[in-house]
């Protein structure tokens, strides 16, 4: 009769402690033998799981084959233990794989001690591959080693952990339960291969600048501060990477990238952690125009290499990558609210506004914030397919440049996808008195409460003075992008270990 070993986690509190002790009395068992398995410093393993299925080929009936010999590791999740003989599962980098366990062929002793492991601890053997009656392709155990002991069970029912917080906080037991996250990972990991690859092949240069500012710019958001000891001053964390990369166009590099962290010391929802993961791109003697085929291209490419398809599942729609529109943000709002902007005087923006419930106050009394601000709160949850939504205002756009034919406005584009904001690109702002007199309109509006302005940057300023080609610049935000190919709608199951609140003992 078989005994099914699969200690759980969650039990009442005297049974959790005792399985606790157990634990350690049998590390400490192991020690006084000299049998420590922490003291294993390396394990010559020689096949994954999924190598050995991949590479398995049944023998041909009446013909002798060779055997094929392996060593194997990974987690112990498993055991059926069944008098002199035993099969356990391991789980390793790629899957899992069964391991046949005998005692005439490991030996008495080592059998002997098997049987003591525990769910979770860290194993390894070395046998013939070979499938067993049941089908199932398995590896029979000449030699079998402890590696490494668990202190701790695992949770009870541990496949399809599915408690949202312990998957959060301990994302180590995430990865052991879930396959499907693991695999979440190595998409991400596939897509900056791919970005990566899209670029390059492109003559983009990928660079690295500065995490740690003495100025937050590149974008309308509040920044993380940190105290630098050596200096005596306050620096900022990051916001964006937009101004020292367009610094790198001014000396002199055509087409740079980079792939980096961002801090902002905003909200948290589904579609905002405090650090995140963008992509921003600049080339020079382009335009925005431009970066709209970089951005389609990129997602494009990215569907064909990682997914296979630019049909893209997600939740109860699919985002189909080959159909994406165009529309001005004034063509957008008077579609979807009704709204004509391109007709209205300052004054009657701002009364329009409004009329939909948005109050304007301060600065922001503008016939651009209305158009912007009607827009954020009525169009982008109409926007599911692709969709570039250009020519935004002046006011809302500090870093792009104005639209030759209509002051107000500027060349700057963003585009959605499944009602969320995926990347944001401009025509970049090469007049430093332009630049100049935009930056000193933030910095009012600073003063005057607005936590997310712009600071004035006047090192940025002299580089423009130096003069900066005409160029082309495109943000993306690589998590959302991770959420759509993965089928994911927070971004917390994208990132490996999202920001999570301490938990008060």
């Amino acid at each position: 009769m078989s005994q099914q070993n699969n200690t759980p986690a969650v039990q009442p509190e005297q049974d959790l402690a005792e399985i606790l002790q157990i634990r350690r009395d049998k590390l400490a068992k192991l020690q006084a033998e000299g049998k420590n398995p922490f003291e294993v410093t390396k394990y010559a393993k020689t096949h994954s799981s999924k190598q050995i299925v991949d590479n398995f080929v049944d023998p041909v009936e009446g013909e002798e084959t060779e055997p094929v010999i392996v060593t194997v590791a990974g987690r112990m999740t498993s055991r059926r233990i069944m008098g002199k003989a035993s099969f356990c599962h391991i789980l390793d980098g790629e899957g899992t794989i069964q391991l046949y366990v005998k005692r005439d062929e490991i030996g008495q002793e080592e059998y002997a001690a098997f049987k003591t492991w525990d769910i979770g601890d860290i194993i390894g053997g070395t046998g013939e591959v070979f499938r067993t009656h049941m089908g199932e392709i398995s590896v029979k155990l000449t030699k079998i080693d402890l590696l490494s002991k668990s202190l701790l069970p695992l949770p009870e029912k541990f496949h399809g952990l599915k408690d949202i917080e312990t998957r959060y906080r301990q994302r180590y037991v995430d990865l052991i339960a879930n396959p499907d996250v693991k695999n979440t990972f190595i998409i991400r990991s596939k897509i900056y291969k791919a970005i990566r690859e899209y670029l390059d092949n492109r003559g983009y240069l990928e660079v690295e600048t500065p995490i740690l500012n003495t100025i937050a710019g590149g974008a309308n958001a509040r920044p993380f501060i940190t105290h630098h000891n050596t200096l005596d001053i306050d620096m900022y964390m990051r916001i964006a990477t937009e101004l020292h990369l367009k610094r790198l166009i001014v000396g002199g590099f055509e087409k740079v990238y980079e792939i980096g962290r961002q801090f902002r010391n905003e909200g948290m929802d589904l579609k905002h952690n405090p650090e995140f993961t963008t992509i921003e791109l600049y080339e020079a003697y382009t335009n925005f125009e431009g970066m709209m085929e970089i951005a389609q291209g990129l997602f494009t490419h990215v569907a064909d290499t990682v997914i296979g398809s630019r049909q893209i599942p997600y939740g109860d729609i699919t985002i189909d990558l080959d159909n994406w529109q165009k529309l001005s943000m004034i063509e957008a709002v008077r579609k979807y609210v009704g709204l004509d902007f391109d007709t209205m005087d300052n004054d009657q923006a701002v009364a329009a506004a409004k009329s939909k419930g948005i109050e304007l106050t301060g600065t922001k009394r503008t016939w651009g914030n209305a158009l912007y601000e009607v827009f954020d709160e009525f169009v982008e949850k109409e926007l599911v397919q692709p969709t570039f939504i250009y020519d935004y205002p002046v006011e809302v756009s500090p870093l792009a440049k104005k639209k030759p034919t209509d002051s107000r406005l500027t060349e700057r584009f963003e585009f959605f996808i499944n009602c969320s904001e995926m990347g944001n690109a401009f025509s970049e702002l090469n007049d430093p008195i332009d630049q100049y007199q935009r930056f000193a309109a933030q910095v009012a509006a600073k003063s005057q409460g607005d936590d997310e302005a712009h600071m004035m940057d006047e090192d940025f300023i002299t580089a423009l003075e130096y003069a900066m080609p005409p160029t082309g610049g495109l943000g993306i935000g690589i998590d959302r992008m991770v959420m759509l190919f993965t089928n994911n709608q927070s971004i917390r199951d994208v990132l490996l270990f999202p920001t999570m609140k301490p938990i008060v003992k």
